[in-house]
């Protein structure tokens, strides 16, 4: 069985040789402390192949476009924080700040007043032709090697608060919605373009990203997100649909966002990720909702990964296949990016676990 016929069986909840499995890493970028951790031991085998993972990404070119056209947004430290490669793609800082690549956000959107300036904004050209010019012909080559493709096509919410400010964005949903609902509207315009881009180049998965939660639950009331988000959520599920019916979509939110799954659901939504075990009932999560969406991810990040023993990641990962991925629909990894403190030998257990048959 292929990793590609493998992940497809899992999420039609049918029999596989054994569970799909990948550190998260694979599809959103390695960080890098473990991508040296991980050197030191398989180079120059890339990781994917060392460790069979089942599943790889894809990703569109690079911008064409210049960072300098955010300078009169950026203040007087736009020339430096653009010259230091700070400023991604969409104007937004990335100041280093702690350990493990932890950053300071920077919004270039802070102070804006009105809705009319948002037109103003040189915003990303994520919509145009050239940025997916490779796209199909990468995703027919990692077929040919039997891995299932995932493509990652942004946020809506997040990306809006990387924009205006984390608690600027929750006093515009509460005193200014009609701006919150146009800097939304821009963000998921973007992110269904990426999305569909990757549905008809024949990804397999097409990832879409909003930590809308915090460990105790959401982060906003269940029905400010259904006004304001949920929409944006649905249409993009249905354009990758109708694009290709054959893709399956995974919505990726940290936290607790278990009083908003039966929404995801009920608009399309087939896999859910990262489903930490640290504030969900990982098996009860299953047992509720568990043949109407599959997981992705289950494995802790914060304790067992970095802090357990070889045998307790073994543990805990034999106990997620027992209890969900024997039924299909679990794609097993750690439930987000592995921290420095990860020591190899964890790493070795958990595919070592995952690794035998039902």
């Amino acid at each position: 069985m292929t990793s590609l016929e493998r992940v497809k069986r899992a999420l039609k909840h049918e029999q596989v040789d054994r569970v799909p499995r990948l550190l998260y890493e694979e599809v959103v970028g390695y960080t890098q402390p473990i991508a040296r951790l991980l050197a030191s031991h398989w180079a120059p085998e890339p990781p994917r192949d060392y460790f069979r993972m089942d599943l790889t990404r894809v990703l569109p070119r690079p911008t064409r476009l210049p960072r300098e056209r955010f300078s009169p947004w950026l203040g007087e430290t736009a020339q430096d924080v653009i010259a230091n490669g700070l400023v991604d793609e969409w104007g937004v800082v990335r100041k280093p700040e702690g350990a493990h690549e932890l950053v300071r956000i920077e919004s270039p959107l802070r102070h804006l007043q009105g809705i009319a300036e948002l037109e103003k904004y040189p915003w990303p050209d994520l919509d145009q032709d050239y940025r997916y010019e490779t796209v199909a012909g990468e995703v027919d080559v990692l077929h040919g090697r039997g891995f299932a493709v995932v493509g990652y096509a942004g946020s809506v919410f997040e990306r809006a608060w990387y924009l205006r400010g984390f608690e600027q964005m929750f006093v515009d949903l509460a005193v200014n919605a009609s701006f919150a609902d146009a800097l939304l509207a821009r963000t998921a315009a973007f992110q269904r373009q990426v999305a569909v881009r990757f549905a008809k180049a024949g990804v397999d998965i097409v990832l879409l990203g909003d930590d809308i939660a915090g460990q105790r639950g959401l982060l906003m009331s269940l029905s400010t997100w259904r006004k304001h988000l949920k929409p944006h959520l649905k249409a993009t599920v249905a354009a990758v649909k109708s694009a290709n019916r054959d893709v399956f979509v995974c919505y990726h939110s940290d936290g607790n966002v278990e009083s908003a799954v039966p929404d995801l659901i009920e608009i399309g939504v087939d896999i859910l990720n990262p489903v930490q075990p640290e504030c969900v009932d990982v098996a009860g999560l299953h047992k509720k909702y568990g043949r109407e969406i599959c997981f992705w991810g289950t494995v802790s990040v914060q304790h067992t990964m970095p802090f357990g023993s070889p045998e307790q990641v073994k543990a805990e990962v034999a106990e997620r296949i027992r209890t969900i991925g024997a039924s299909g629909g679990l794609i097993l990894s750690p439930a987000h990016r592995l921290g420095p403190e990860v020591p190899w030998a964890n790493i070795v257990a958990f595919f070592e676990a995952s690794d035998h048959p039902w």
